[in-house]
């Protein structure tokens, strides 16, 4: 097994304890960092992914996995030309005003950096406005993700996509929705360019909307 299917393996395991030695073995190798990063790493995510849309494996392994991607990325950076965990354009992505709930947000903020994108993590309980400011604050930004967990806050959601509309925004970015109470009938309904129901999902729909 070559250095890079053993990154990829470990990804794809979760060994967070042993990704940077990994990493780090196939850099003294002499194997292309942007080979580690995409066919090592980003490999591994995506099949993570899938897995995690076939129900294969559940949140806390897909947690786990995208986890130590990110700490092998803390070893391969410096060596990257540019900044690949970027290449692929900024996502802003938080939970509406009113919903304080993260996890389902952070998933899909980790799987979207996995992607290749930039993610700029605005939190939760986030207002409207704060939406807009990023977006134009950040030309660069492709694509946003506004997640609402409860029916009690989906006419919050519906309220920031009405507000980004409203400024303009879908003339420089796709807007995505998600959350439990979510659906692809409700995303139509409030304007929003793509609904997923996961973070696996999330993750290759973003960058289907930019482009990629």
């Amino acid at each position: 097994m070559s250095k890079i299917q053993e990154v990829a393996q470990a990804v794809e395991l979760g060994k967070v304890k042993l990704i940077q030695g990994l990493v780090q073995e196939a850099l003294d190798e002499g194997n292309d960092p942007q080979a580690i990063l995409n066919e090592g790493m980003i490999g591994a995510m995506n099949v993570v992914g899938a897995k995690f849309q076939a129900n294969e494996i559940f949140v806390p392994e897909m947690l786990v996995a995208a986890k130590t991607m990110k700490k092998g990325v803390e070893v391969l950076r410096p060596h990257l030309a540019g900044d690949s965990i970027g290449a692929n354009g900024k996502f802003i992505i938080g939970t509406v005003a009113g919903d304080l709930h993260d996890i389902g947000k952070n998933l899909v903020a980790l799987m979207v950096e996995s992607a290749g994108f930039e993610v700029i993590d605005l939190g939760v309980d986030v207002p409207a406005e704060t939406f807009v400011k990023a977006i134009k604050e950040n030309p660069d930004c492709k694509v946003v993700g506004a997640s609402a967990l409860l029916t009690t806050t989906m006419d919050s959601l519906r309220n920031t996509v009405k507000a980004m509309i409203d400024a303009g925004c879908k003339d420089q970015v796709k807007i995505m929705v998600g959350g439990a109470p979510i659906t692809q009938a409700f995303a139509d309904e409030i304007g929003a360019d793509a609904y997923t129901p996961d973070a696996g999902a999330a993750a290759v729909k973003a960058k289907e909307l930019a482009g990629c």
